[in-house]
């Protein structure tokens, strides 16, 4: 499939129109001034009319004798004309017929005019009187705007006739033919050359104008393309983010105003670094083409459709109900599972690519705020991606976890650790065969400013969502070697890892510095890894593994059992010991959850780690943990998490060792 890109932007432009040839030029002419040309004939018989009937004064001074009759002449053929004209020009007559009448009606008037005007008995005064029939030669050029061709049959017509008159009328003034003749030829060559002349500055005006309009219609047209090329995303045709806002913001406006409720989901790739990673960015680019032809096919016309940026999309609907949103989305997130696109590299079991969907509509409860609805579809999206991907999460108020509850959690966490709001507690985990305390679990402690006590389930996923999980990490390691390590409270002390601070560039590093600053040897710290569908298998992960346990602290798998990457996992990275999840242990009443059981505790003795069992509540599960010579375990039948100044020290003291602040790669 072709790929767009943004130096395609010029060749995408319009290019410039082809021009009109000339024949084809006339007829635009004709017909883009036939308006024009109606009212010009018009106003320009109005005014010849009103001329020609105000000269009947001069024919009462100069040929008294037939004024009556000139005058009659006059005013019959300038009224009939006007009356002509007026009806051509009402029943929207073609301009060449009206400027037919004119050019009948002129050579009439001065005919009419002429002939009658000679019959005087004042032949002296007549002779002279001739002179202003110039007049009419003039207006068939001037007042009318006749075609040069059909102006020049029409002065000609009124050149023949003078000159005949003079010939006949006067036959013995030579001299006065002579003077007359060339005065009527002359005003005929003039009056023609005129016409000629505004005959051809109206055509080249008209091309002047006809070309700015072509001009102005393709820089219109190119303005058009470059603004919509402005709001395309180059990549794959949708809109981009300016036009999304801009859309976004219209239905915000429409919803303040009458109540029409939308939605907003954004689509997200899952897993599309490891697709880019492994397949190479062409073939990426080509699956996020093939992702929004798929989506763009998906939607209705009243939907909008867009690329917010990397991997992830942006649709904006009208729906009447949260029903309906949903059934969107889903629709959407099947037309994606539909392509069947290849991604082998996945830890989840899936072997195509999919998209995890966050969907949240607007409401009266949601605020005056218009960025309220991409935060809230963000959230969603978090929660999607965090329980399994390829799945739709509607964002819901209510929900602890994607509602403004966790903005406010989220606010507290920023301020967690100088308040002293956060605080640890200390699980222990004993050996099994010695059935003493082998290492300490720290467990961070969330209270609200009220002394409400917050769950970790629902602040260990804000945490990480905004990123308050790098600082609060830093703060768990200090505070436990502080409090465990520096004590000699257990050999071991553990922490959870949060896949966002294995993922950060320097992690290794802040670590070792720590430890420095703490005075301990790297070997008296675990660092616990859940397995979980937010820890991507990529080479910085790997990378920053290596260099923690360079540093000598121990790797743990956490949770093993209850996702997905574990067996790749263990074929990856040499774990120093793995906690199976509480689950399997539990599952043990029944015969074939403790055949499953027995099969994890095999794989994973097989793969060389020691085994953790968490989740011990009675005596006959750790009679059982004896049998299968588990080698440590954890429960609140073995002890409750508890505070680092309440912990009784079960064993012996275990020295502390010189602190070895080894140096870290860059994870």
């Amino acid at each position: 499939m072709p790929q767009a890109t943004a130096g395609a932007t010029d060749s995408d432009l319009p290019e410039r129109k082809e021009r009109p040839s000339p024949g084809h030029l006339q007829a635009l002419y004709r017909s883009d001034r036939e308006e024009a040309r109606r009212m010009s004939v018009r106003h320009g018989l109005w005014v010849a009319v009103l001329v020609y009937l105000i000269f009947s004064a001069t024919d009462i001074l100069l040929i008294p004798d037939v004024a009556t009759l000139t005058i009659a002449v006059r005013f019959s053929v300038g009224v009939a004309t006007l009356l002509m004209v007026e009806w051509q020009f009402r029943n929207h007559s073609p301009a060449s017929h009206m400027e037919f009448t004119c050019a009948v009606a002129l050579v009439l008037a001065y005919v009419g005019w002429l002939f009658s005007s000679i019959t005087t008995q004042y032949t002296e005064t007549i002779s002279y009187y001739l002179v202003f029939g110039a007049i009419f030669m003039m207006s068939a050029n001037l007042f009318f705007s006749f075609r040069f061709s059909f102006s020049l049959l029409v002065s000609g017509l009124m050149l023949v006739a003078s000159l005949f008159v003079i010939l006949s009328h006067f036959p013995l003034k030579n001299v006065y033919h002579l003077s007359f003749g060339v005065f009527y030829v002359s005003c005929f060559v003039f009056t023609s050359y005129v016409n000629w002349r505004l005959n051809r500055e109206r055509y080249n005006v008209f091309l002047n104008e006809l070309e700015a309009k072509f001009q102005h219609a393709e820089a219109t047209e190119r303005g058009k393309e470059l603004l919509r090329l402005s709001r395309t995303d180059p990549l794959t045709g949708l809109e981009n983010r300016r036009a999304i806002d801009d859309r976004l913001h219209d239905l915000w406006d429409a919803w303040q105003r009458q109540g029409e409720t939308f939605v907003a989901m954004l689509i997200d790739v899952d897993f599309f670094k490891r697709f880019n990673d492994c397949y190479g960015h062409q073939e990426g680019d080509l699956c996020l083409v093939l992702v929004a032809e798929a989506l763009r096919k998906t939607i209705g016309e009243s939907v909008t459709i867009g690329r917010y940026g990397g991997e992830e999309f942006i649709v904006i609907a009208p729906v009447k109900n949260s029903e309906q949103a949903m059934d969107l989305a889903e629709e959407l997130r099947r037309a994606v599972e539909k392509l069947a696109l290849r991604h082998q590299q996945r830890r989840d079991g899936v072997h195509i690519v999919t998209v995890s969907i966050g969907a949240t509509i607007a409401r009266r409860h949601t605020g005056s705020k218009l960025e309220k609805i991409i935060n809230e579809a963000d959230r969603a999206l978090y929660l999607a991606k965090a329980s399994g991907r390829n799945c739709v999460k509607l964002f819901d108020p209510n929900d602890p976890q994607s509602s403004d509850e966790s903005e406010n959690i989220a606010a507290l966490l920023k301020i967690a650790i100088e308040t002293g709001l956060v605080s640890l507690v200390y699980q222990p985990i004993k050996d099994v065969g010695k059935n003493q305390v082998e290492a300490l679990e720290a467990l961070m402690r969330l209270r609200m400013l009220d002394g409400t006590s917050v769950p970790p389930s629902l602040f260990i996923p804000v945490a990480e969502r905004t990123g308050a999980i790098i600082e609060l990490g830093r703060w768990a390691i200090r505070t436990a070697c502080r409090e465990v390590i520096a004590n000699d409270l257990a050999r071991i002390v553990t922490i959870n890892v949060s896949p966002v601070q294995l993922k950060m560039p320097g992690f290794a590093a802040s670590v070792a510095q720590l430890l420095c600053e703490a005075g301990v040897s790297g070997n008296r710290l675990a660092f616990e890894i859940t397995e979980g569908l937010e820890m991507e298998m990529h080479s910085d992960v790997l990378r920053c593994i290596e260099d923690l346990k360079t540093l000598g602290i121990e790797i743990w798998l956490d949770d093993f059992g209850t996702g997905f990457a574990g067996l790749s996992w263990l074929r990856l990275i040499e774990f120093d010991t793995v906690k199976v999840d509480r689950s399997f242990l539990h599952d043990c009443v029944s015969v074939r959850g403790n055949d499953m059981f027995q099969d994890i505790v095999r794989l994973v003795r097989n793969r060389g780690p020691k085994i953790l069992v968490e989740g011990v509540e009675s005596a006959e599960q750790l009679d059982l943990l004896h049998r299968l010579r588990i080698d440590m375990a954890q429960g609140f039948y073995l002890g409750r998490p508890t505070r680092g100044d309440h912990i009784h020290n079960e064993v012996p003291p275990q020295g502390r060792s010189p602190a070895r602040c080894l140096p870290a790669r860059t994870a």
